[in-house]
Parts: C-alpha cells; sequence; structure tokens
C-alpha cells in the first residue's frame, strides 16, 4: 500500500518518515506489540490498510501506533474546534436601555439580560441619551438600579457605571456561585415538595363504598313485565292490523 497522509504540515512523522531503526509498537486496539523494527511495523501496519504513527518521538525507543491517520486527524481537528468554540463563546453581549423606556419593554429586555447570563456571557447594559436627555442622568442611573435588582441574584457587577460619550454603561458577570446556590435551593425545594405531597397521600382516609350505593338499581319485575307485554302487545295489534289490510287487498 503506497503511503498516506505525507504532507509536510502533519505534527506526526507517519509511515515512512518515521526515523527510528525500532519502535515500541501499539496495535490498533491499543494492544502492546512490544519492541519492532521500522520494517516490520511498516508492514504490520500496510496488512491492516492503516498508517504507522508516531506518538510520543520523545520515549526511548520512539512509541508508535497503527492506526488511521486521516481519521486521527479528523478527529483531532473537531476537538480543537470544539475547544475554540468553547472559549470564545463566552463574549460580551449588549442591551440598550432608554432612560423612558416603557415597562414592557423594560421586562422584555432584561429578561434578555438575564438570558445571556444564564448563558455564561457578561452583559454590557448601554443607557443611550438623546438631546435634553443628558441634562437628567437621573434617569439612566435610576434604570441601571432597576435592572441590578432584577438580574442580582445570579450576576454582579463587573464595571460600575459610568458615561461613554452620551451613554451611560455598565458590565455585569454571570455570579456563578450564586447561579449554583439558587439550583441547589430550588432541587431542594421541588424535593421537599415532591416528599410533602407522598406523605400526604400516604396519610389520606380512604373512603369505604355504601353497599347501598354501589348496587345497581334493579328494576320491578311488575314493572319490566308490564311495559314488556305492552310493548309486545302493542306490536301484534299493529302488524295484525297491517298485514290484514294488504291481505284484504
Amino acid at each position: 500500500m503506497a503511503p498516506r497522509h505525507e504532507q509536510r504540515g502533519d505534527q506526526h512523522r507517519i509511515n515512512d518518515r518515521i526515523r527510528s531503526r525500532e519502535v515500541r509498537l501499539i496495535g490498533p486496539t491499543g494492544d502492546q506489540l512490544g519492541i519492532k523494527p521500522v520494517p516490520d511495523a511498516l508492514r504490520m501496519a500496510r496488512g491492516l490498510d492503516l498508517d504507522l504513527v508516531e506518538v510520543a518521538p520523545g520515549a526511548n525507543p520512539p512509541v508508535c501506533r497503527i492506526m488511521d491517520y486521516g481519521k486521527f486527524k479528523y478527529e483531532e481537528g473537531q476537538k480543537a474546534k470544539e475547544a475554540r468554540k468553547k472559549s470564545t463563546n463566552v463574549s460580551v453581549k449588549e442591551v440598550k436601555y432608554r432612560p423612558k423606556i416603557g415597562k414592557g419593554d423594560f421586562e422584555t429586555k432584561t429578561r434578555n439580560v438575564l438570558k445571556f447570563i444564564d448563558q455564561g456571557h457578561k452583559v454590557k447594559i448601554t443607557l443611550q441619551f438623546r438631546g435634553r436627555e443628558m441634562a437628567h442622568p437621573e434617569l439612566g442611573s435610576k434604570i441601571l438600579d432597576d435592572v441590578l435588582e432584577a438580574v442580582g441574584p445570579v450576576a454582579k457587577v463587573d464595571t460600575q457605571a459610568r458615561f461613554e460619550g452620551r451613554s451611560m454603561t455598565m458590565v455585569l458577570s454571570p455570579d456563578k456561585q450564586a447561579q449554583e446556590a439558587l439550583k441547589k435551593a430550588a432541587a431542594e425545594a421541588e424535593k421537599e415538595a415532591a416528599e410533602a405531597a407522598a406523605a400526604e397521600a400516604a396519610e389520606a382516609p380512604v373512603a369505604d363504598a355504601s353497599p347501598d350505593d354501589t348496587s345497581p338499581a334493579v328494576a320491578s319485575p311488575d314493572d319490566t313485565g308490564t311495559d314488556d307485554t305492552r310493548t309486545d302487545d302493542t306490536a301484534t295489534d299493529d302488524t295484525g292490523t297491517d298485514d290484514t289490510g294488504t291481505d284484504d287487498t
């Protein structure tokens, strides 16, 4: 089999690029195969249509493993991608308010702040002033105080309120200890509620059904017979009259 993945950008020496005369060989399933001459190790790898990869070049002798190097590179790339994603996933989100914001808009924006905090992001709160609103910074301070009061149980202030041009800003970050404490308290409360409900259900008396209440109502034989007789007689009379009329005709 022709050597594969021989590009210079590879981080590992593989196949014919391995310089040692002998290596400590690991099989494709992780089993230790002992110290082997490189030609023998290569022959074994190619016999399985796999690669010989030097995984510990600093060892004496170097450690090589038989594996599918293309698959290995792909999996390593995916792991690196996930690591980068996690490292860059925590970013600073911005939520903008106005000094004269309505109650509904305030609640909507504050829910977004809580959502970002819960996702682990920092949040920059920005108060945008326009025109004569700059003369009333206390309006902005009141909004920031209200936001902080709403998210206080799960967030903390990273950067205190300050002016940036015509805006007042404040940066919040997740308070992980507070979040964990809230989750723990919620779980305990849920457990206690479930236990209380179970205890209440166990102590509740079981009502005995009365024989009179559960017995189905039985119709009187006389009533039943009267009804059946009346019904049968009526049917017979009607049928007889109709049949006689038909026959006469």
